[in-house]
């Protein structure tokens, strides 16, 4: 008998925001197979003996190919274990999550999508800024950075400039001049007001607050690397305001594996 894989999303990186479904999926399963974004607390909640397997990936440096993590959720789950595949974010924003589920179906193995808090919605809260605000904000667009040096997507650029209030970009941080220059170059003001957020939602958040035109030399002067949340609008301007967030509150830093 075939088991059962559930794909997890973890959050986006205080452990405390994991949903209760997911919760209850990681101390249920037989194997987890885990992301390197994924806070290492929450691998206390695993039941003895489940079997856990790191399946993180650096940039440009990948510790399992996608391919690989596919064959070992199937292999797995073929062996009739609950397999839990646990994702930083969700599993369904940029989290690969449609690719895995698709291997299930073609191998008949059963599968539940178990959502989590993704990092542009967590990271942007606990920075104090909404995505939506009704009267400085009503859209928002989840895009990925690596479109940025794409050269099939830049007539994106133009709709986006001008048609989305708020935007939410993800593995931006090496796209960041791209990014700035296009959005202006197709009519975002220069002096839009910007963040980026690293490692939200963990006592380390440091967020950086600039305009389009001087945020890239205040990113290289706080020395800002990935993981970290871009969010680009007039609702960064209430980051001040709404600061909530203080470091003491999480002491958890999630490992990064080399």
């Amino acid at each position: 008998m075939a088991g059962k894989v559930y794909l997890v999303g973890a959050g986006p990186g205080d452990p405390d925001l994991i949903t209760v479904k997911g919760l209850q999926c990681l101390q249920k399963a037989d194997v987890i197979l885990y992301d390197r974004l994924v806070n290492p607390e929450l691998l206390k909640h695993a039941k003895d003996g489940a079997k856990l397997v790191y399946c993180g990936k650096l940039p440009n440096y990948h510790t399992m190919t996608q391919e690989t993590i596919n064959h070992f959720i199937l292999k797995y789950a073929k062996k009739g274990n609950r397999v839990v595949r646990l994702k930083g974010g969700d599993p369904f924003v940029f989290g690969r999550g449609g690719e895995e589920a698709e291997e299930c179906m073609k191998n008949d193995i059963p599968f539940e999508i178990v959502p989590g808090i993704t990092a542009g919605m967590g990271a942007s809260a606990y920075a104090g800024i909404p995505v939506t605000h009704r009267s400085l904000s009503k859209s928002f667009a989840i895009i990925t950075g690596h479109q940025a040096g794409d050269i099939s997507a830049e007539h994106q650029w133009h709709h986006l400039a001008r048609g989305v209030d708020t935007l939410c970009i993800y593995m931006g941080v090496a796209q960041l001049p791209t990014i700035t220059k296009q959005l202006m170059f197709h009519g975002k003001s220069p002096q839009t007001p910007i963040a980026l957020i690293h490692w939200g939602t963990l006592s380390v958040q440091k967020t950086v607050i600039g305009t389009l035109e001087s945020i890239e030399e205040k990113v290289k002067e706080a020395k800002i690397e990935n993981p970290s949340m871009i969010i680009i609008g007039e609702v960064v301007r209430l980051h001040h305001k709404l600061n909530w967030f203080k470091d003491e509150m999480i002491p958890n830093l999630p490992v990064v594996h080399g």
